[in-house]
């Protein structure tokens, strides 16, 4: 029979799992504690960053519908359980990887779909939300801009040639 405690850190990996929108699997070894404080300084507004038990979080996982970690829950393993928007997330970790490369991305998990590092690295070259919708804004605003031309563009040749008639008759009545 399992244990109280594993149990309550059972359902608490499980709710986190359940609650977050991506979540990305890392190898923390090596790392000091003012180094793992700094990244989770830098994480605080998208992403919660626990050191988590391999088999507790394997069992958690499960239970929350996630499937991809269990290849990768080996050695000391932390989760990046990320509310906000993944790319931010994907960079700072991505970012503090680079700078210190005891750090290791191992793999992940977007939307219920498993993630490799390779994935997750991807993820972190993408702009922001924020910049994405405004280009998309951007292209739509665009399209109106152009149907919008397309409409008037008839009426208004019609009227310059209508003119343009109008000024051809006068001037050969002028001259007769």
């Amino acid at each position: 029979m399992a244990r109280p405690d594993k149990a309550a850190a059972v359902e608490e990996l499980a709710g986190l799992f359940r609650e977050s929108n991506a979540a990305v699997l890392t190898e923390y070894r090596g790392l000091t504690v003012a180094q793992l404080k700094t990244l989770r300084r830098s994480l605080s507004g998208n992403a919660s960053y626990a050191v988590v038990k391999n088999t507790l979080t394997a069992i958690a996982a499960k239970e929350a519908g996630i499937e991809g970690l269990d290849a990768d829950l080996k050695g000391p393993s932390a989760i990046a359980f990320i509310t906000g928007d993944p790319v931010d997330a994907a960079k700072g970790l991505r970012d503090f990887a680079k700078a210190n490369p005891q750090l290791i991305i191992k793999s992940g998990v977007l939307d219920g779909k498993a993630l490799s590092a390779a994935d997750i690295n991807k993820l972190a070259d993408l702009e922001s939300r924020e910049v994405l919708l405004a280009k998309t804004a951007g292209a739509v605003k665009a399209t109106i801009a152009k149907a919008a031309y397309l409409f008037v563009a008839a009426p208004s040749k019609t009227v310059r040639t209508i003119d343009a008639l109008r000024e051809k008759q006068a001037s050969a009545e002028a001259a007769a």
